[in-house]
């Protein structure tokens, strides 16, 4: 029986409508997303992109630590392989993952987001946690970054911390390309912590470290043209009688 989650290629064949496909393609995309969150989080797991094509499925998975998940002589990545068919219902060889390291960690919101919550889990301040990250962040070339913790921090009520450095937006179509955040909830043993994490991203011409489109309130400033000397200045004053 064909799981009832089949991923596009699969049931492009039974004709199914337009909207059936878009919230099936969903559907298959966030339980990938959360399979491969769970079982590769302590690898930098920063994200998935699925690829559809006529002859295979290529699922990319996006990590900073790519040795890992490919597993001693490909074996790991293998077992998620037969894992990701048998699960949606792919026929044989007809799914391909791939791991892929992020160019840069420091500024991949979910990256950053797993290694503040590490740090927690592993004892040490908040505050120190929450610095040591933004410090990170802000040094890898971010333009700016926020970082929120709430939940029961110290003592029985809950609050919530907010640290920031640089500069953010926060509204306007920017917002889609500038704006890498992520959520993480940390389950420490007073209680469930949330821990968000925001990073914007400089305007990169070449797209290669941020987005090529520029801020539409971004003003630049030229330098002034030289004044050419051989053109005749006005003459400002009396006006002389000839």
């Amino acid at each position: 029986q064909p799981s009832l989650y089949t991923h596009s290629s699969d049931t492009m064949s039974a004709q199914i409508s337009k909207k059936r496909k878009f919230v099936a393609d969903g559907v298959f995309f966030a339980e990938l997303n959360e399979l491969l969150l769970r079982e590769l989080a302590e690898d930098g797991y920063s994200g998935v992109e699925v690829r559809v094509t006529p002859m295979r499925t290529e699922i990319i998975i996006r990590a900073t630590r790519t040795q890992n998940v490919l597993g001693e002589k490909g074996r790991r990545i293998r077992e998620l392989t037969s894992l990701v068919q048998k699960r949606f219902g792919f026929a044989d060889g007809s799914v391909e993952l791939y791991a892929e390291k992020v160019a840069n960690r420091g500024l991949c919101a979910i990256a950053q987001a797993e290694s503040l919550r590490y740090k927690l889990l592993g004892g040490l301040a908040v505050r120190r946690a929450c610095y040591g990250v933004l410090r990170f962040i802000m040094e890898n070339g971010a333009k700016g970054c926020e970082v929120v913790v709430s939940g029961k921090l110290r003592g029985q009520r809950g609050k919530a911390m907010k640290f920031k450095d640089g500069y953010m937006i926060s509204s306007g179509n920017p917002v889609r390309e500038y704006i890498e955040s992520a959520v993480r909830h940390v389950l420490l043993r007073q209680g469930c912590v949330g821990i968000k994490v925001k990073i914007m991203l400089e305007w990169d011409p070449k797209g290669r470290t941020g987005p090529k489109t520029p801020i539409p309130d971004m003003v630049t400033i030229h330098n002034p043209k030289d004044e050419d000397e051989s053109a005749a200045k006005p003459y400002v004053g009396k006006e002389i009688d000839m």
